[in-house]
């Protein structure tokens, strides 16, 4: 199957992986990205600018990506990137919720095309300080740039955070992150009841299209065959850092892929 293919299928249609099993820390609910019918804490992309170092060796300047990846979680990103007028800045993601893990990939695919690097991390804006959840997201949500910069991670990076990271031509974490990754469902966002073959003959073959992606961005598929155990067992894997190495999630920053 070509890359156009791929990337048609994976943006296609309303059957969709999550993330399952994993219960993060609660993050405030935010007012909703779009109009009716758009979810809360959908995530929202915006440009953040900080000390040398800040978000990184050498970097100052970064695009936030914070929320949940929604089914039309894409559009955003490209209108954020298409607004950088080809300066390439890192994204750093900060990711919770449910996710759709389809859409997830997309993301990585979109970065990829641009030449982007990405990491992760929660991006703390200078003037949120002092301010609720709703007046903090109403600074954001215009796309910047704010004063901030690159905590520690409070959340783990987990597989939504892994296959957009994966999309980044260079590829890190910073010290202290947990990558975990836990198993997936299968969601229909119009009708929840969805039959065991449709779940069945879906996992399989967005399993494949997920092995092509990291392919494709260079990751090992192992990555996917620890997810398909945990989808099994219900059952939840730490990566420690050796092995975002050794499974390439991470890249040397004079790696180019």
């Amino acid at each position: 199957m070509g890359a156009l293919s791929v990337r048609t299928a994976i943006f296609g249609g309303l059957m969709s992986l999550a993330a399952a099993g994993f219960a993060q820390g609660q993050t405030p609910q935010r007012p909703a990205v779009g109009g009716i019918g758009s979810p809360p804490d959908a995530m929202i992309f915006y440009v953040a600018h900080g000390a040398p170092g800040a978000c990184g060796q050498g970097c100052s300047e970064w695009i936030a990506a914070e929320g949940t990846v929604q089914f039309d979680t894409h559009k955003r990103l490209l209108n954020i990137l298409d607004r950088q007028a080809g300066h390439k800045l890192p994204v750093v993601i900060h990711s919770w919720g449910e996710s759709n893990l389809n859409v997830a990939a997309s993301l990585g695919r979109i970065l990829r095309d641009h030449g982007i690097d990405t990491t992760a991390g929660p991006t703390d804006v200078e003037a949120c300080h002092g301010k609720t959840e709703a007046e903090c997201f109403a600074l954001k949500r215009p796309g910047g740039p704010l004063n901030a910069k690159v905590n520690t991670p409070d959340q783990p990076c987990d597989i939504a955070c892994v296959l957009i990271l994966a999309g980044g031509v260079h590829r890190s974490l910073p010290a202290g992150t947990q990558v975990i990754l836990t198993g997936m469902a299968i969601h229909n966002r119009l009708a929840p009841n969805v039959s065991r073959d449709e779940r069945e003959g879906a996992s399989t073959r967005f399993g494949e299209l997920f092995r092509i992606y990291l392919r494709d961005m260079g990751v090992e598929t192992e990555l996917l065959d620890i997810v398909d155990r945990n989808s099994e067992a219900r059952h939840q894997t730490e990566l420690p850092p050796p092995d975002w190495t050794r499974l390439r999630l991470v890249t040397p920053l004079s790696l180019s892929l």
